[in-house]
């Protein structure tokens, strides 16, 4: 089998089409010098290797002789891995959606030599079809274009690059108060889907970052409501198809309003920011459905997503053998197989999680849990105990079946998250096991992910490092940081979070303007240096930077911090105010600000009221409180010299809470903690 130039990357995506009869090059020098001497436009390929379209557009197109040599005698093509490039995939990507009015992946580029797109699409199946054309009559009609006159795309390619510049990634700057935190929970209100949760129809994506605000903004304006579209939405998404009932972890989105049926990748950011939210959930109302939600993500995650060093790999693919799903859909006769039929359990399971002959899914069922009322299946012990029991003989059964493909690529944005998650969970739910994973990722990115000069890095795979780590990468470290942090009390991880931002700034930060670029003034410099504000599946790198500027502001007594999230939230203030419901981290950042509360404990940390405080500052809910620990008298002045007026009050351990106009009085009784946050 022949191979291409894609054969010595490291990237899984790249290497699932090293063998296409398509002369891929990477991205690089190579592809642009050929496209420049012999003058032909560039066919850019981007997806990722757990992407079920880019899958299909492969065995269609890519792996087909045909469209091979369209493209090898009329264009230099090239493939990217949007994983690895979130730079060239943004840029792009903006391209499209105004091209076109929509994207997604696969995304296929059309663009001059030098970059500058002038057309755009996603998937494109082989022959014209759907309504929409076929690969081979774009390309050919393309090449036809481009021989007859390349001058005019080019010039077309220059005025679409200026006016998607203009339109797609100028920031609208402008200044934010008190009323878009009510403005973007009036815009979930009125998109909030209240029969199955979530805020829209179909597709439904889970974005947890919404139900973060949410239930910060239940918790400091007493808003029922708020709690109520939360707490539907986790229960609705536990209950669907979306949740892997066997072998836990979340699907990236469902394609239905019931959260049935999912798109069956499972993506590490998602089961991250996934777990935060049932994190929050259950230390707000401490019901055990959120616990054991919060359990089966961690598990799942360390069971398939850890790398033998301690990194959380990528991605699951959403399909096996070449089928979309296979591996998670069950027959009647399968359940019963494992767990007997008429006089087994295997009628029970199957009652319960909705395994019918007709099947939910192209024949057979995704387990769910849609018709079940969990109050009572979590009610009864009894019942609850012999479903685990049936579960867990059926995960063993599907532990046979041939697995999805796992993108074994280890990212420092994604690990950043989950380390975050694990951290948070760790901390709530008092599971050193989860402290301990989030510890041994971080270590892993501080011992692997750092190059000789000390520049952070973005991927690791295979016992390589690469590329130039992004604003994600240094807003999702930090945060973990943070967490980390408040989780252990070991300063090395506050220290850590302080450089690491300080280099942030350096790297990325607009000195004029405000706000960060996406990738860092030391990078390879691409058709335009964009700026992103917008929360998708993932909150941007702006909003995760501006929410940790303003908690470590807190907790370093470093004013120029919270000064640099104030003017980021401003640059991009107006695109904030227009639609904050799709901003909710940007607007969890100015909440932050306005309404901080930094609890300061001076005390032993195995003393026992200082124990004590923890574990109550811990229990309740206080999302804007920053907690730090000072175990003597010098401890934290190298963080701030303010730390020395923070003493033991008559030997005592005390603790001292401040909030955005002032201080109260010194406590030296740990259950008064609660009252006064």
């Amino acid at each position: 089998m022949s191979e291409n130039k894609l054969i010595n990357e490291k990237s899984p995506y790249l290497l699932q089409h090293a063998h296409n009869p398509v002369n891929w090059y990477p991205w690089g020098d190579e592809a642009f010098s050929k496209a420049k001497s012999l003058n032909l436009p560039v066919f850019l390929s981007i997806g990722y290797s757990t992407c079920h379209w880019c899958h299909v557009m492969e065995r269609e197109s890519f792996e087909d002789e045909e469209v091979a040599k369209v493209l090898n005698d009329n264009f230099v093509s090239i493939k990217v891995d949007r994983e690895e490039r979130p730079d060239i995939d943004a840029i792009y990507m903006g391209f499209c959606q105004a091209i076109t009015g929509s994207g997604g992946w696969p995304l296929t580029i059309f663009m001059t030599p030098d970059k500058k797109p002038f057309h755009a699409g996603t998937y494109f199946p082989k022959h014209d079809a759907y309504g929409r054309p076929g690969l081979i009559s774009l390309l050919t009609y393309i090449s036809e274009e481009w021989r007859k006159d390349s001058s005019k795309l080019t010039v077309s390619s220059e005025h679409i690059t200026e006016k998607v510049h203009e339109a797609v990634f100028a920031s609208d700057s402008g200044k934010l108060n008190e009323e878009v935190l009510h403005k973007a929970y009036r815009e979930l209100r009125q998109n909030f889907e209240p029969k199955f949760g979530g805020f829209s129809t179909s597709p439904k994506f889970p974005t947890p970052h919404v139900l973060l605000f949410l239930m910060r903004y239940w918790k400091l304006y007493n808003k029922v409501e708020a709690l109520d579209m939360v707490e539907k939405t986790l229960a609705h998404m536990y209950k669907g198809g979306i949740f892997d009932h066997i072998g836990g972890g979340f699907s990236r989105y469902s394609t239905d309003k019931k959260w049935l049926v999912p798109h069956f990748e499972k993506m590490l950011y998602d089961n991250a920011l996934l777990m935060m939210a049932y994190t929050e959930a259950y230390t707000i109302t401490k019901k055990d459905l959120y616990r054991e939600v919060v359990l089966q993500i961690g598990e799942y995650v360390l069971l398939n997503m850890v790398s033998p060093e301690g990194g959380f790999y990528s991605a699951e693919d959403a399909d096996s053998e070449g089928v979309e799903g296979k591996f998670y859909v069950w027959s009647p006769d399968e359940v019963n197989e494992v767990l007997g039929g008429d006089d087994g359990d295997g009628s029970q399971f199957s009652n319960f999680y909705d395994i019918t002959e007709r099947g939910n899914f192209e024949g057979k069922s995704i387990p769910n849990l849609i018709k079940t009322d969990l109050d009572n299946l979590f009610e009864d012990t009894e019942l609850h105990d012999e479903l685990k029991s049936s579960i867990n003989k059926l995960f063993i059964q599907r532990e046979k079946r041939v697995h999805p493909f796992k993108d074994t690529k280890i990212l420092t944005s994604w690990n950043g998250l989950m380390a975050a998650a694990f951290a948070m969970a760790g901390r709530a739910l008092g599971i050193n096991s989860f402290v301990d994973a989030s510890e041994k990722a971080i270590q892993f990115i501080l011992d692997r992910l750092i190059d000789n000069e000390g520049r952070l890095l973005a991927r690791y795979r295979d016992g390589e490092t690469a590329i130039k780590a992004y604003l994600d990468d240094y807003a999702f470290l930090t945060w973990s940081l943070i967490e980390l942090y408040e989780c252990t009390f070991n300063k090395e991880y506050l220290k850590r979070a302080v450089d690491l931002t300080e280099e942030m700034i350096r790297l990325f930060y607009d000195d004029k303007e405000g706000g960060f670029f996406l990738y860092g003034s030391d990078a390879e410099e691409l058709l335009m240096r964009p700026k992103e504000i917008y929360d998708g599946a993932i909150p941007s790198g702006n909003s995760a930077a501006a929410y940790n500027l303003m908690r470590l502001s807190e907790m370093t007594y470093e004013d120029r911090y919270k000064e640099i999230a104030e003017r980021t939230l401003e640059c991009f203030g107006g695109n904030i105010d227009h639609m904050p419901s799709v901003h909710t981290l940007s607007v969890i950042a100015l909440l932050y600000s306005m309404r901080p509360r930094n609890v300061v404990i001076c005390g032993a940390r195995r003393d026992t009221y200082v124990e004590r405080a923890i574990s109550i500052i811990d229990k309740d809910y206080n999302p804007l409180a920053t907690i730090m620990l000072k175990e003597d008298e010098k401890q934290l002045s190298d963080i701030n010299e303010f730390y020395n007026g923070y003493e033991r009050l008559e030997g005592k351990t005390t603790i001292y809470v401040c909030g955005e106009i002032g201080c109260f009085e010194p406590i030296t009784d740990p259950d008064k903690v609660a009252e006064v946050l």
